[in-house]
């Protein structure tokens, strides 16, 4: 027998390392545990990041003081404004604008609104995070009422129309003729604030009457 054949058989009498008899379960258990972690931070996260670096296009968190007499609508121009809408993952609302979109003055004091039912068996909190595209004219897209503004809290079955009221800055540049401003609803449930938005009686429709969201 030659040195290298002597070399290659003591090899492969050197005791192995016995192959691990950890469950992979555990590692199924940890990704899981990062996963729920990940979700439940992501909404507090998302605001942090949107309000710190734009991203976006993360229109005014507050109201917006609108004064007739500072401002003057120019009335030789339109532009439109798109409505999106979208539920975060486990969200179960159903969520939408009552019209697509508008044409507006840059200046002319505009409201839409907005539908959301809450088809699941127990009360939930919302929060609608806005994103405004295109995100250059972020600074000029202002609203004096949004129900972003605050939680909304929904008892099961429950519907609410929701304000919201905006102006555009008449400074606004002319190349810009269409804006999209979307919002997604997230299930703010288990980290809701103190005074999460009760639906008043008066805006409070019940669901086998006027249906769901169009």
């Amino acid at each position: 027998m030659s040195d290298a054949e002597r070399q290659l058989q003591g090899a492969s009498d050197v005791p192995r390392p016995a192959p691990s008899r950890k469950s992979p379960i555990w590692r199924l258990l940890l990704i899981a545990l990062g996963m729920f972690g990940f979700g439940f931070a992501m909404v507090p996260m998302y605001t942090l990041i949107c309000k710190v670096t734009g991203l976006g296009g993360r229109t005014n968190a507050s109201a917006y003081v609108y004064d007739p007499a500072r401002v003057h609508p120019d009335m030789s121009r339109t532009v439109r404004v798109n409505f999106l809408t979208h539920t975060n993952d486990g969200m179960p609302w159903e969520f939408g604008p009552l019209v697509s979109s508008v044409l507006v003055h840059p200046g002319e004091l505009t409201e839409v609104k907005f539908r959301v039912r809450n088809p699941a068996d127990r009360t939930i909190v919302g929060q609608a995070i806005p994103s405004l595209i295109p995100t250059s004219v972020v600074d000029q897209f202002h609203k004096t009422e949004c129900f972003c503004f605050r939680q909304q809290k929904l008892t099961p079955g429950q519907s609410l129309i929701m304000p919201m009221r905006f102006v555009l800055d008449p400074a606004i540049p002319k190349s810009v003729q269409d804006i999209s401003l979307s919002y997604t609803m997230f299930d703010a449930t288990a980290f809701a604030k103190p005074n999460a938005q009760v639906v008043p009686a008066r805006v409070a429709m019940n669901s086998q009457t006027h249906g769901g969201v169009n």
